[in-house]
């Protein structure tokens, strides 16, 4: 077998493999051996027509297909590896030449791994982003505490007011006919939440337990429900229960019962840390996200379209699964957003080229940088990993196989070349943006 590559542009290259015509030979006679038992030739038993007997019939052709198909792979496998050229994507196959006791030529179209000609990653300039805490951010910590240690009590001396919790039962009709969903008892609502129809919950305010009141609405015009958009309900309504939400005083022992200070002036130091602390982190992940983003778009790099497009579909598989596991069907959710599967994965490759255009940038520093992953650092993750998922080492060495380590490896690479992009990255304090 032979190989031939033609370099093209945007990173493509034609491989042109030729297979001895003996082989294709012994590829055809064992297509005719596979195939034989379904063809019936007149005076024959089935499966027992010689081969050239079919191939008067119906062609010299007729096992050329699947004798074909039986080539190629391997065939391809085996030239990939010959012209030592790194190809990420499937290949597009043609056949140039066929049969007649000659060569089997066959071509494959692929994308070549794009080379990289790197630009500035160093000391790349970004924004600053601010990490000081306001006291408004410290007293919203604290009452999110509040509302988290508040004790609901019942009211039964007063009507309903606005941000009550009430229980209520209540039947709904349009033009005295009711409807499917339009009915509830003992329904929970905050009044004032906005989680009914508009003018719903602010016609329940003055309410007292007990006592029937009707409540009209209109439903709006994009509604869900096409056969009550646009019309008015009547909803017979009657408050079961009202109760309040009572938050606890900001004191020394509001900081004992939800923290280990004794002080309040304590407590709220400590919150002024962690929120410090996660703005700090938040800050890292930001510069080195932009620093990335700059350095990918100083890097040269010829992506082929092809190599976009499947990432794409990795992509869009990737979403799939996830919405699955969250209990929605991919179908679901394009049936909601109005697109069909072109149409996700034109979305899709929004995401796909940037994401590329990084990972390959990337991998570029790591090699210009000569950076190596230890297997100090790899034994540190496996480590992690036995940890997250309570099993041993060993096991998770296992399981992970030579595959895994590999891939867990590069991933580890291009994480150390994107820590060292946004530890050099210098920050700057943000522009303003002109006013139009």
């Amino acid at each position: 077998m032979s190989v031939n590559v033609e370099k093209l542009e945007h990173s493509m290259a034609k491989l042109t493999i030729e297979v001895p015509a003996e082989k294709f030979e012994e590829a055809v006679q064992k297509a005719y051996l596979k195939s034989r038992g379904q063809i019936a030739i007149p005076g024959f038993r089935k499966g027992k027509a010689p081969r050239k007997f079919i191939e008067k019939i119906y062609g010299e052709g007729v096992f050329f297909e699947d004798a074909a198909n039986s080539i190629i792979p391997d065939a391809y496998e085996e030239a990939v590896k010959e012209c030592g050229e790194n190809i990420v994507s499937a290949p597009e196959i043609d056949i140039e030449q066929i049969g007649g006791g000659k060569n089997f030529i066959f071509t494959a179209l692929a994308a070549l791994k794009p080379e990289v000609t790197l630009g500035q990653y160093k000391d790349v300039e970004v924004d600053k982003v601010d990490v000081s805490v306001s006291d408004e951010e410290i007293e919203a910590e604290i009452n999110r505490e509040r509302e988290n240690n508040a004790r609901i009590i019942d009211v039964d001396d007063r009507p309903v007011q606005d941000g009550d919790q009430i229980k209520l039962d209540f039947d709904g009709s349009v033009d005295g006919v009711p409807f499917e969903g339009g009915k509830a008892t003992d329904y929970p609502l905050t009044i004032g939440s906005g989680s009914f129809i508009p003018g719903f919950e602010e016609q329940l305010i003055g309410a007292k337990i007990g006592e029937p009141l009707d409540v009209t609405v209109t439903f709006p015009e994009d509604y869900h429900s096409q056969d009550l958009a646009g019309k008015t309900a009547v909803f017979a309504c009657k408050v079961n229960a009202i109760q309040v939400k009572e938050l606890p005083e900001v004191d020394d022992e509001f900081a004992q019962d939800v923290s280990e200070f004794d002080t309040l002036d304590e407590y709220k130091e400590d919150i002024r840390k962690n929120i410090t602390s996660r703005k700090e982190e938040e800050a890292k992940n930001a510069r080195q996200n932009q620093a990335i983003e700059k350095a990918a778009a100083n890097a040269q790099i010829d992506i082929p379209e092809v190599m976009i497009k499947e990432e794409a579909q990795r992509m869009a598989e990737d979403f799939a699964a996830r919405l699955q596991s969250q209990g929605m069907k991919i179908e679901q959710y394009m049936q909601m957003f109005g697109m069909d599967a072109n149409g996700l994965l034109d979305q899709m490759k929004k995401d796909a080229e940037p994401r590329l255009r990084s990972t390959l940038m990337l991998e570029a520093v790591a090699k210009a940088e000569n950076m190596e992953v230890s297997d100090e650092r790899i034994e540190e993750e496996f480590k992690k990993m036995a940890d997250m998922y309570k099993m041993e080492v060993e096991k998770i060495k296992e399981l992970m196989g030579e595959a895994g380590t590999k891939q867990m490896k590069s991933d580890l690479l291009l994480q150390m070349a994107a820590e060292k992009i946004g530890e050099s990255a210098v920050e700057v304090e943000k522009k303003e943006e002109p006013e139009e």
